[in-house]
């Protein structure tokens, strides 16, 4: 006996009628791929049908892949001349020596990206730009650094730019240092500064504020400022002709800022004004506190 619920049976169409169940299209479509299930996996499996259209950009990729090893073979291409700047600071020779590339080579198998990275690890140049001028030439273009400071260490004058950079000496260019505040570093460890070396940011920030002052800054009637880095006493401005020098001292990155340079600068004014000719010389340990010392008297 079989127990259960008796099944249902569903009546189909009367016999002779016209109606007849539609079966899924099995029409391909390009765009569209048919998914066969895989009986063994239980997954599907994609089909891609290769059509006319697909044909026909596959044969012009092969076609473009065949152009270019074909133009890097063919000799039509080559390396004949280079187009260099003129530098002021960077000598011609240097920059055919970064560019490393010879007459002859293919123009087409060339690359310029380690070319532009040679040449900006040229101490005068601050950024490179190299690019291929059919069908010969390769031009190369150079951004110079700017000297915003001379920094002498004994007869040596080197350029320095706004990023601390020692880029160039003044032997290249003696002109070059003319009117550019200078910096006189006679420190101990000075005579380790050569072309491509980079100040400390602190001693940069407080150079290029000490640097720019001039004698009208301070109420003074001297010719000229002067500034000085020394190993004990730090930056030290002075007057030319030598009459009296002010005592700016070291800075550290928190404690003792270059930022308190402008406040040092007023507080010097003020210790100055009205006995310049008698001071021998000013401590200024910080912006609010300053010391002088008069010169000492001779008797007749």
């Amino acid at each position: 006996m079989r127990l259960g619920w008796p099944r249902r049976r569903v009546a189909g169409p009367p016999p002779g009628s016209a109606f007849r169940a539609r079966r899924p299209s099995r029409r391909r479509d390009a765009a569209h791929p048919i998914r066969v299930r895989d009986p063994r996996r239980g997954r599907f499996r994609g089909r891609l049908a290769l059509t006319p259209s697909r044909a026909a950009g596959l044969l012009g990729l092969l076609a473009s892949v065949g152009a270019i090893y074909g133009l890097a073979g063919t000799p039509a291409f080559t390396l004949g001349r280079t187009d260099l700047p003129e530098l002021r600071w960077t000598t011609e020779a240097a920059i055919v020596a970064a560019v490393g590339t010879a007459d002859g080579t293919n123009l087409f198998s060339l690359a310029t990206g380690p070319i532009e990275t040679r040449l900006r690890l040229l101490p005068g140049v601050a950024d490179a730009d190299v690019s291929v001028g059919l069908p010969d030439t390769l031009v190369v273009r150079i951004r110079e650094r700017e000297a915003i400071l001379a920094w002498a260490v004994e007869d040596s004058r080197f350029l320095v730019d706004r990023d601390g950079v020692l880029f160039a000496r003044s032997t290249t260019a003696p002109a070059a240092i003319a009117g550019l505040p200078t910096i006189a570093d006679a420190r101990e460890t000075a005579s380790t500064l050569i072309v491509g070396s980079v100040l400390d940011p602190l001693d940069l920030d407080a150079a290029t504020r000490l640097g720019s002052l001039v004698p009208a800054d301070l109420g003074s009637s001297a010719t000229a400022l002067a500034v000085t880095l020394t190993t004990a006493n730090g930056y030290v401005v002075g007057t030319v002709p030598r009459s009296w020098y002010a005592v700016f001292g070291l800075y550290t990155p928190s404690l003792r800022t270059p930022a308190m340079i402008p406040g040092q600068v007023r507080l010097l004014r003020s210790l100055i004004n009205g006995r310049e000719a008698d001071i021998e010389r000013v401590f200024l340990p910080d912006e609010d506190s300053g010391t002088f010392v008069l010169k000492a008297t001779q008797s007749p």
